[in-house]
C-alpha cells in the first residue's frame, strides 16, 4: 500500500525512497483518537518516463491551444462591437468558463506528470474540487441559457430584443455562475467533512468528487447518492432544456418557407449543438453510469477528454464554423499584428 514505507535494506540513501517516506509520513495526522489525512497523492500515471513526457507534452500542446482559443474569442467579442449581442455576450462568458476549467486542473497535471511532487494538501485538494465543480455546473447551466437564447432568436424573432434584452442576459449569466458557485461549494463542504483515514493515494489525476470518495473511512453510500443527486439535476435538467429547446426551434424551422431561412437558422445552432454533444456526452458517462461499471483508466480517459480535449475544441468549433467570429478574430489578430509592428 502507499503508506507503507520503504523497506531498510533497499536503497537506503537514493532519493526515491526519501521522498516516498516524506510524502508517507506526512499523509496524516492523529487527531482526536482518529487518524486523519492531511495530505493526498496523485497516482502515477505510467512508470515509463519516456510516456509520460510524451503526455506532457500533448496536454501542453492542448492546455495552450485551449487558452489561446478561449482569450482570443473573448477579446474579439469584447472588443467588436457587432458582436455585442445575446449570442456573444453567452459565448464570451463560455470562454471564460473554459478558461477557468482548464487552469484548475490541468497545471497540477502537468507538474504530477514529470516530477515527483505529486502530493497536494487537503485544503488544495478541496480548493481545487470547489473550482473544477463550479465552473462546470456553470457551464452546464450556461449553455442551457445559450439554448434559450437560440429558441428565442428562431421562434420569437419579432420579440427578441425586447425579451432577451442586457439585463435578462446578464441575470442569465450571474444565475448559471452563482448556481455553479453553491454546487461547488455545497459538495466541497460535504465530501471533505468526511474523515479520510488512508491510503492518500488519489486514483486520478485532480480531486474529482468520485475518486476523493473512494479515500473516506466508513460507509459513503448516503454520500455517493447526494453526489448523483447532484449530478442528475445540475447535468440532466439543464440538458432536458436544451432538448427542449431544440425541439421546438426544430419544429419552426420545418414550418419556415424559406430553404435559406432553414439553413441559416440551423447553421447558428450547429456549433452550439456540437458543443453541447461533446461536453454532456462526456460528463453523462462519466458521473451517471453506475459504480459498478467504473474503472481507475477509463475515468482518467473520459476526464482528459472533458477537461482538455473539449476546451481545446470549442475555439475551433465555434470560430470555423461562424463567419462572425472567424471575421473578429482576423481583425483582433490583424490589429494585434500592427501594434507589434508600429
Amino acid at each position: 500500500m502507499f503508506l507503507q514505507a520503504p523497506d531498510s535494506s533497499s536503497s537506503n540513501g537514493s532519493d526515491e525512497n526519501k521522498t516516498f517516506l516524506v510524502m508517507s509520513l506526512n499523509c496524516s495526522m492523529w487527531q482526536d483518537n482518529s487518524m486523519s489525512v492531511k495530505q493526498f497523492a496523485f497516482a502515477k500515471f505510467s512508470e515509463v518516463t519516456e510516456q509520460c513526457f510524451l503526455l506532457f507534452t500533448l496536454i501542453l500542446l492542448m492546455f495552450l491551444a485551449s487558452l489561446t482559443g478561449n482569450a482570443l474569442i473573448a477579446l474579439a467579442i469584447w472588443t467588436n462591437p457587432v458582436l455585442h449581442t445575446p449570442m456573444y455576450f453567452f459565448l464570451a462568458n463560455l470562454s471564460f468558463l473554459e478558461i477557468g476549467y482548464t487552469c484548475s486542473v490541468i497545471p497540477k497535471m502537468l507538474q504530477s506528470l514529470v516530477s515527483e511532487a505529486r502530493g497536494i494538501s487537503r485544503k488544495g485538494c478541496a480548493t481545487q474540487m470547489f473550482f473544477f465543480t463550479l465552473f462546470a455546473i456553470s457551464e452546464c447551466c450556461l449553455l442551457a441559457a445559450m439554448a434559450f437564447d437560440r429558441y428565442m432568436a428562431i421562434c420569437s424573432p419579432l420579440h427578441y430584443a425586447t425579451r432577451m434584452n442586457r439585463g435578462v442576459c446578464a441575470h442569465l449569466a450571474i444565475v448559471s455562475w452563482g448556481v455553479g458557485c453553491m454546487v461547488g461549494l455545497g459538495q466541497t463542504n460535504y465530501i471533505f467533512s468526511l474523515d479520510f483515514c488512508g491510503p492518500c493515494e488519489i486514483d486520478h489525476f485532480f480531486c474529482d468528487l468520485p475518486p476523493i470518495l473512494a479515500l473516506a473511512c466508513g460507509d459513503t453510500s448516503y454520500n455517493e447518492a447526494a453526489v448523483f443527486v447532484v449530478a442528475i439535476l445540475c447535468i440532466s435538467s439543464p440538458f432536458l432544456l436544451i432538448i427542449a429547446s431544440y425541439g421546438r426551434i426544430l419544429a419552426a424551422v420545418l414550418v419556415m418557407p424559406s430553404p435559406e431561412g432553414r439553413r441559416k437558422a440551423l447553421s447558428t445552432c450547429s456549433s452550439h449543438l456540437l458543443v453541447v454533444t461533446l461536453f454532456y456526452g462526456s460528463g453523462s458517462v462519466t458521473y451517471l453510469r453506475p459504480k459498478a461499471s467504473h474503472s481507475p483508466g477509463t475515468d482518467k480517459l473520459l476526464a482528459l477528454f472533458y477537461t482538455v480535449v473539449t476546451s481545446m475544441l470549442n475555439p475551433i468549433i465555434y470560430s470555423l464554423r461562424n463567419k462572425e467570429v472567424k471575421a473578429a478574430l482576423q481583425r483582433t489578430v490583424g490589429k494585434k499584428k500592427i501594434l507589434t509592428h508600429s
